[in-house]
């Protein structure tokens, strides 16, 4: 089923805009940075360069909410990534209209897949898990000195 209407805006991107839709937004406080990957799990089945590369970096950048349960939509993402990379070369040598047209399809479900996993500024705020947020050089120095007077 196709999804009508405008796609949702990034929290962050509303927040650079002033909010024009004036709903509410997530309190600032409520955004925290996402900590870093803590090892990565071999693919259940071998991956190509290209899917090898997107697994890598999922598990480490969606470490804090892919959970074990996602490992097979990811893993067939990674898969799909592998065929696009196949298929792309075909249609760059061959052109035919019909791998052009598989491709694009591809690329459609790939994103649609990503997007299921929380790859995407909207679908993180969704998840609740992150907001992009820069730390000013003020923040570090306090983050750190919270961590050596709490160890």
């Amino acid at each position: 089923m196709a999804k009508t209407g405008r796609p949702p805006k990034p929290t962050e991107q509303k927040r650079r805009t002033g909010n024009p839709g004036h709903r509410p937004l997530p309190e600032k406080s409520v955004v925290e940075l996402l900590p870093a990957a803590v090892g990565i799990p071999d693919p259940p089945r071998p991956l190509s360069s290209a899917g090898r590369v997107l697994w890598d970096r999922a598990w480490q950048s969606g470490r804090a909410w892919i959970a074990e349960t996602d490992a097979e939509l990811l893993l067939l993402v990674c898969e799909q990534l592998d065929e696009r990379q196949v298929l792309r070369v075909q249609v760059l040598r061959e052109g035919d209209w019909r791998d052009r047209a598989g491709l694009r399809s591809l690329d459609k479900e790939i994103a649609d897949n990503l997007s299921m996993l929380g790859f995407t500024p909207v679908d993180r705020a969704r998840l609740g898990v992150a907001e992009v947020k820069v730390r000013s050089a003020l923040e570090e120095v306090r983050a750190r000195r919270e961590r050596q007077s709490a160890g």
